[in-house]
C-alpha cells in the first residue's frame, strides 16, 4: 500500500499539505555553473522548495542511434553525443551546487538516467530521487533507486495504463510504498489538448497514492488547475530566458512566471476552501439586511 504521507527532506507531503514545488533546472544551464547558480537564486527567491538537475553518463544514456547525429550547437556543429558531454556537470559542479544550496538553504536533487549516475548522486544527502518518464521502465535502475531507501518521485509520461500498473506493482514490492506518482505528458511544450489533467484523479483513485504534476506546457493555467485537482507535488522547468539555446527552454517558466505561479497556487487553494458550508461574517451582514435575521 502506497504511503499517504511522504517526507521530502524536512517537508511532509500529504493530502492536506501545500504542494511541494520543484524548479526543474534540468539541462537549461547549458553546462554553465553560473547559469545554474542564477536559477537556484531565482527558485529560492520565489520560495520554491527544491531545484532539480539531470545526471547522465552520455556514453550510456544516449541511444546508439542518436550518438553520431550532427547538430548545430553553441560549440559548433558537433555530434549529439559530444553535445551531451558538453552540457554534463561532474563532481566539481555538483560539489558546488551542494554547498551553494545548503548555504541558502534550498533543497536540490537530480534525475539519474543510468546506474553510474545514480551511484554518483547517492554520494550526496538528497531528500529524494526523481525518476524521469524515460527511465521508469528501467528495472535495474529502479531497483537500485528503491534500495537507496530514499523517497521516489516517478513521472508517468509516455506510459500506458498497463505499464503504470506494472510500475506501481514494482514500486510496491521494492520501495515499501515510499513513492509519489507524477502525471506528465512528455511533449515539449505540451499542447493544451494533450495535457489530460483528469489523469491526476485517475492515478490517485487507481493506486491510492499521493500524486503530483510535472508540466511541460508554456503557460501557468494547467499547473494551477492541477493543484485544484489535488496535485501535491509540482515540477516545472525554469529558465533565465526563453531565447536561450536548448530544447527545453520553450517549455520552461521565466523567473517572473515562477513568482506568479507560487501566488496563483495559493490563491486557487484559498478559493477552493474547505467544503464545509459556512456563512461568512460579511455574508451575515447581508443576510441581516435582506432577511432581517
Amino acid at each position: 500500500m502506497a504511503n499517504k504521507e511522504i517526507k521530502l527532506g524536512g517537508y511532509v507531503v500529504n493530502e492536506s499539505s501545500f504542494p511541494y514545488i520543484i524548479a526543474e533546472i534540468g539541462i537549461n544551464h547549458n553546462g554553465d555553473i553560473q547559469i545554474a547558480k542564477k536559477l537556484i537564486d531565482a527558485a529560492n527567491a520565489c520560495l520554491w522548495d527544491c531545484v532539480k538537475f539531470q545526471k547522465r553518463e552520455p556514453d550510456i544514456a544516449v541511444p546508439e542511434a542518436q550518438k553520431n547525429i550532427l547538430r548545430d550547437t553553441p560549440w559548433g556543429r558537433i555530434t549529439y553525443l559530444e553535445y551531451k558531454k558538453k552540457i554534463e556537470f561532474g563532481k566539481e559542479e555538483y560539489d558546488y551546487i551542494d554547498k551553494y544550496c545548503n548555504d541558502k538553504p534550498i533543497a536540490w536533487t537530480a534525475s539519474p538516467w543510468d546506474i553510474p549516475s545514480l551511484e554518483f548522486l547517492l554520494d550526496y544527502d538528497l531528500p529524494f530521487l526523481k525518476i524521469a518518464s524515460a527511465s521508469n521502465s528501467d528495472k535495474d535502475l529502479m531497483r537500485l533507486a528503491c534500495k537507496s531507501g530514499k523517497p521516489l518521485l516517478v513521472s508517468t509520461g509516455m506510459s500506458t495504463l498497463e505499464e503504470i500498473d506494472e510500475l506501481v506493482g514494482f514500486l510496491e514490492n521494492f520501495s515499501d510504498g515510499n513513492y509519489i506518482l507524477l502525471h506528465t505528458n512528455s511533449e515539449y511544450p505540451t499542447p493544451p489538448a494533450d495535457i489530460n489533467l483528469k489523469m491526476i484523479k485517475t492515478l490517485r483513485d487507481r493506486y491510492n497514492c499521493l500524486v503530483g504534476y510535472s508540466g511541460h506546457e508554456i503557460d501557468l493555467e494547467p499547473t494551477v488547475v492541477a493543484v485544484s485537482l489535488g496535485a501535491k507535488v509540482i515540477e516545472r522547468h525554469v529558465t533565465l530566458d526563453h531565447k536561450m539555446w536548448g530544447t527545453d527552454q520553450a517549455a520552461s517558466l521565466s523567473v517572473a512566471a515562477m513568482a506568479m505561479l507560487q501566488g496563483r497556487m495559493r490563491e486557487i487553494l484559498t478559493m477552493l476552501g474547505t467544503g464545509d458550508k459556512v456563512i461568512t461574517e460579511k455574508e451575515q451582514e447581508v443576510r441581516k439586511k435582506l432577511r432581517g435575521k
